[in-house]
Parts: structure tokens; sequence; C-alpha cells
């Protein structure tokens, strides 16, 4: 074990992978929340979400005794030498971000600082816009310990670039490791930590590191939107946008990361993100034109799959559409922004049946629509007897369908395929109908 103590306020996402894998790495690590349940259930082993992967890590952590559960912000901030600030910033109406939870756990923190006697830093790895942490938490930590910052206590900011369905790989292995601080000192002892892992790392100041995050986001998003944008006039011209986007990503300044085309992206990241960038700085004066463009293309690329629906079959009133797919990518139970929610949406706005599934979030999706949607048991059982089949997220179990699956149990053999999970030509010549975002759709 060794000799640094780390406690992460938030057993969320973030706070517990990036939790597992100190624990991994060595380091007694303690995540806190303010579910006892939760707390009790980590000390078991159990994890309160699905992760790839996930389950074993923690377990192997709780095992080890260098991974721990608990309710209690401040005895573990004592205990520990470093913590991390891992809690919430979910979306405001405005697309701003809500900070109360980082104002209450910066007060928790501070509070707790006022007993020790010893050097202990803090570190925001919350996703939060320029200017928060020394801004806000500065001055409650100051204020609720009475302590000052670089003399009694460091302060970081520590941005998190995690992968849903791949987030143990990236927290494991990162491929980048960012850290600004308010002094050398701050930044040397969270450096210290991250020494065992082998990647690029940099130093910077809080508001750069805050920045950082958000620039890499918002750049991400864009390459997706640039991509549908650019899916949606290929039809026109019966070009295969993957196809094409092959030839782009071959330029080296370009790279092909994030430029498959689709109906959209989602999850906790890229939507929230971009909305917070794009109303901080209208709170400015200034408006974020391309910003502001990733926002409404995303927003309408979903309808895409209406569109190829309604032009196939002369409209889906009445017609049965097996929707496979509903959290907002494959490997994760997450379903926030997801785009199977405005699809499911629309199409039983028009009078179609949906009958939805997904291998790990049919739960959480249903807690946020209640519409009319029959959940199936299987990806087969949302076949059988229906009109269409709408791909959404590309689940390897959806992978494995074979052509003669869907000829066999849909009442018409139909794909409209969100996230290019088949070989069109494959489909086409088993004998399915196969229509796609950024397809040479008839």
């Amino acid at each position: 074990m060794k000799d640094i103590k780390i406690t992460m306020i938030g057993m969320g996402y973030v706070g517990l992978v990036t939790g597992a894998a100190f624990a991994k790495h060595g380091f007694d690590t303690t995540c806190t929340t303010r579910t006892p349940e939760k707390a009790e259930n980590l000390n078991k082993g159990i994890t309160p979400f699905y992760e790839p992967g996930l389950d074993e890590l923690v377990k192997e952590g709780v095992d080890s005794g260098l991974f721990h559960g608990s309710t209690d912000n401040k005895s573990c901030v004592k205990k520990g030498d470093i913590t991390f600030i891992c809690v919430g910033t979910p979306s405001l109406p405005d697309g701003g971000i809500d900070l109360s939870h980082v104002k209450k756990t910066a007060c928790d923190i501070g509070e707790a600082l006022a007993d020790l006697d010893r050097y202990h830093v803090v570190v925001a790895k919350s996703t939060i816009i320029p200017s928060t942490t020394d801004s806000l938490i500065l001055p409650l930590l100051e204020e609720k310990s009475k302590k000052k910052v670089g003399k009694d206590f460091g302060l970081c900011m520590n941005p998190e670039f995690l992968r849903e369905g791949a987030a143990l790989h990236d927290s494991l292995y990162p491929d980048r490791i960012v850290v600004g601080g308010y002094d050398q000192r701050s930044i040397d002892t969270v450096m210290n930590v991250y020494s065992g892992f082998d990647c690029p790392k940099f130093e910077c100041d809080l508001r750069t590191a805050e920045m950082i995050k958000y620039a890499a986001n918002c750049l991400l998003a864009t390459k997706i939107t640039f991509a549908n944008e650019l899916a949606n006039i290929c039809e026109f011209f019966g070009v295969d946008v993957y196809e094409m986007m092959k030839g782009v990503g071959l330029d080296f300044r370009i790279n092909p990361a994030f430029l498959n085309a689709g109906v959209g992206f989602g999850g906790s990241c890229f939507p929230k993100d971009v909305n917070a960038i794009t109303a901080v700085a209208k709170s400015k004066g200034y408006q974020p034109r391309i910003m502001n463009a990733i926002l409404e293309v995303n927003e309408t690329q979903p309808l895409r799959i209406i569109e190829l629906a309604e032009n196939k079959v002369q409209g889906v009133k009445n017609k049965r559409i097996a929707l496979l797919g509903l959290s907002f990518k494959p490997d994760t139970d997450d379903v926030r922004f997801t785009r199977a929610l405005p699809i499911a949406e629309a199409l039983i706005e028009k009078g179609a049946e949906v009958v939805a599934y997904d291998p790990k979030a049919i739960d959480n999706f249903k807690e946020l629509t209640d519409k009319p949607i029959t959940y199936a048991a299987s990806a087969k059982d949302a076949l059988r007897d229906a009109d269409i089949c709408v791909i959404q997220s590309d689940w390897d179990e959806f992978k494995a369908l074979k052509p003669q699956d869907f000829k066999e149990l849909m009442k018409t053999p139909i794909i409209i395929d969100g996230r290019r999970t088949y070989d069109p030509m494959q489909m086409i010549q088993e004998g399915i109908t196969y229509l796609g975002i950024g397809w040479k759709n008839p």
C-alpha cells in the first residue's frame, strides 16, 4: 500500500471508476456518497451502475482492503491526504450547470480542513466552467477552514477524460493527464499520485485545466456533427459517408476518430458541456455560432430516422417498429440525452407501435418517458412481427444478429441503421431492405 490516502467525494461515474483505479494502483481510497445503501453495497463489492469490468475491479479493491465506501465526507477528508471533488454538475434549464453539489462539497471539505494540522490537497475533478475552482471552491475552502491556500492546503483542477463503456481502460491507462494548480506544490503532490501512470502529463493553471475539458469535448462533438451534416448531404449524391470519411481520415491533420455519422451524440458529457460553454459565452455577451450550430444539428439528427422510415413505407402509422438500443451508446446503461428518446417519441406521435430493447438500459429508459412503449426481453423478441427495425446503438448483441434473423422474425425485413451496425451490401444481398444515415438510400 502506498502512503498517500485518497478521498473521492462522489460515488457517481467519475468518482467510483477513478477511485477503483487508484485502489488498483495501490492507494488506500475511499468513495463517499449521501446514500447509505450505496456505501454499504460498495463495502460488499457491489456497484450502483453498469460499466464493463467495473464489478470485478471494485471487488478486487474491496477484497484487498484498499477500497471503501462511506457517507461521512468530513471524516474521510480528515483521514486522507488528497480529496477529489467528483460530484455531479447537472444542466440547468438555460444550459448552464448546477454547482450546488460542488458548493456543498467545498463547505464540507473546508470544515474538515479546519481540524487538520497537516498539508492537504483539494482537487476538483467534476466538470466545471473556467473560474469555478478559484472563484467558488477556493473562497469557500478558506472561509470554512480559516486557513490559507498555498500555505495550509493545496488546490488543483484535474479534469477527467473517461469514455463510458471503456472507462476502466481509460482510468487505468489514460492517454493523458492534465493537472492545473494554484501553485507548484499543489501540482507536484497530485502528480506524485499519477507517477505510476505512463502517459503524457500536462501542467497548467486552474482555469486552463477547466477549459481543456470543455474544449476537448466541444471539438469531439464538432467532429461528430460535421460527419452527420456531411452524411445528410452525401445521401443526395448516392455517396456512402463511411467510405468517404475513410479517405478524409487518412489526412494526418484530421484523424478518422469521431467521424462516424449517425443519429447524433448523447451521454453525460457532450450535450451538457456544449450547452454549458454556450450558456457561459452568452452570459459574457458573446454568441458562439459554431456551438449553437452543433446543438441545432444534434437536436434534429435523430429525426432523419423518421424521415427514412416514412419515405420507405409511406407513413409509420400503425406500423410495428423494433427499436434496438436505448442507452446513448453500447456497453453502458446511461440514458442521459440518448437519441433513442426523440426517436421513440416521434414514432409514437406519428401513430407507430414501438417495441424497444436494450441489454442494460431498459429500467433507466423507463424513467425518461411515460409513452406507451412495449419493452422486449431480447433483440429477437423485439424483431418478432415488426415492420421496421431501427438500430439506435450498436451493441455487440445486435451485431451478432444474422440476416436470416431479420427475415424469419420480421413481418417485412426493413432495417434503418442509425449507427452503421451492419455491412449494408451484405444485408442487401441477403434480401434485407437496408437504409441508413449517410448510405446510398434508394
